[in-house]
């Protein structure tokens, strides 16, 4: 995980590791840290020189407290360190609404990123895709926990279309691997729990009482978009039958959130992927996961919302390829509706930086940012008519 790919990830508002000690990751011990670099590395570090380097992280990331990459002082070796915490913690928990308050808190899973490493996920990973090296699961107490792993630097090159067809087929053989009825009902939780209570929630709140509000679409930025407001307010009754349609398709256990950001790309092994991050650990419907590969590099601000036709065009035949390669018969225009439907809920409606628009009107940065997140959801929408609405 080099520094400019974490950088993307918390471009629009980033959470900041700096009030995490390296004390507080070893809970006081810091032995610890040599017996580690010395079963990882041969090499007992030196406490007094080691480099801890804060790394930026979306806010919007509930149950990470930190991310932390500690090197040596002369670069012999270097771990990553993610610390996770219980949602409690989370210092915007009380933008939501009080009634989901309490709800959100209990019901995410906020260990979900150590299922990486489990015995049943094991089997699930093809050729050319693993988690990363782990090292060490230390419990900080109080509901969180610091994650030491393999610190992967990625290889420079961009992600093309060859990059995103080669990350689509690898997605696709994972969910093909995670079908299995084990698999799904060792979550504990029913099809389609984690994008429901995205919907019920985030949709419903940042997404759907902004496209309701006359005087915020007023702004000069968005009242030439009127039509996509209306397209956007003409898809939201539809929401609920999308989340049951979906829950009807067949099931996989996702990665929940396969971005580009999330699926490293190691310098020294440029053809495998390394999956970091997985979220939305309940079972949904085939083509989930390809809605974060598309939009990831977007959220970001790197790949421009005009390539979103390309890419798209470019992962989904190649999942579906995926699908294949692990003995997948199904339907393909199942995956394209999960893909439409996914996209629409998680980034339709509630993609929109409103933050932007406290900027002055004439601030032309500002206002470029804020019409690329107008052409992303232009483009879902468009896309998501056209799949899903007869």
């Amino acid at each position: 995980m080099d520094t400019e790919s974490a950088a993307g990830r918390g471009s629009v508002q980033s959470g900041s590791s700096e009030g995490w000690a390296l004390a507080d990751l070893l809970a006081g011990d810091l032995a610890r840290l040599a017996a580690l670099t010395q079963v990882a590395f041969g090499v007992a570090a030196d406490p007094a020189t080691v480099v801890v380097e804060p790394v930026a992280y979306p806010f919007g990331s509930p149950a990470t407290a930190a991310l932390l990459r500690v090197r040596g002082a002369e670069g012999e070796w270097a771990l990553f360190c993610k610390v996770l915490q219980h949602v409690r913690h989370w210092p915007l928990l009380h933008l939501l609404p009080p009634e989901a308050q309490q709800g959100f808190a209990d019901e995410l899973p906020w260990r979900a990123e150590l299922e990486l490493w489990s015995e049943v996920m094991a089997p699930t990973f093809p050729p050319g895709l693993r988690p990363p090296l782990l090292h060490a699961v230390i419990d900080l107490g109080d509901d969180r926990l610091a994650v030491w792993m393999e610190n992967v630097e990625e290889d420079p090159g961009t992600w093309d279309l060859a990059r995103y067809r080669r990350a689509g087929h690898q997605i696709g053989r994972w969910n093909a691997r995670s079908r299995s009825p084990e698999l799904l009902a060792s979550t504990g939780l029913p099809k389609g729990f984690a994008l429901r209570m995205y919907a019920e929630n985030a949709v419903a709140h940042r997404g759907l009482e902004p496209l309701a509000s006359d005087e915020l679409w007023a702004h000069p930025w968005l009242a030439p978009h009127a039509d996509l407001r209306r397209q956007l307010l003409g898809l939201a009754p539809i929401i609920p039958d999308l989340l049951d349609r979906l829950d009807g398709l067949e099931q996989a256990l996702p990665h929940g959130d396969a971005s580009p950001q999330n699926l490293l790309v190691p310098a020294d092994d440029p053809e495998t992927f390394v999956a970091i991050d997985v979220s939305f650990r309940s079972p949904h419907a085939l083509g989930m996961d390809l809605s974060q590969l598309l939009l990831g590099l977007t959220h970001a601000g790197i790949v421009p919302a005009t390539d979103l036709p390309d890419v798209a065009d470019a992962i989904l035949p190649a999942y579906v390829e995926g699908l294949r390669a692990e003995g997948w018969t199904g339907d393909r225009d199942e995956v394209e509706c999960a893909f439409a439907a996914t996209t629409l809920l998680r980034s339709g409606f509630d993609g929109f930086r409103y933050e932007l628009l406290s900027a002055p009107v004439e601030d032309e940065a500002a206002r470029a940012q804020f019409d690329e997140r107008i052409e992303m959801a232009r483009f879902i929408a468009d896309r998501a008519a056209a799949v899903l609405t007869p």
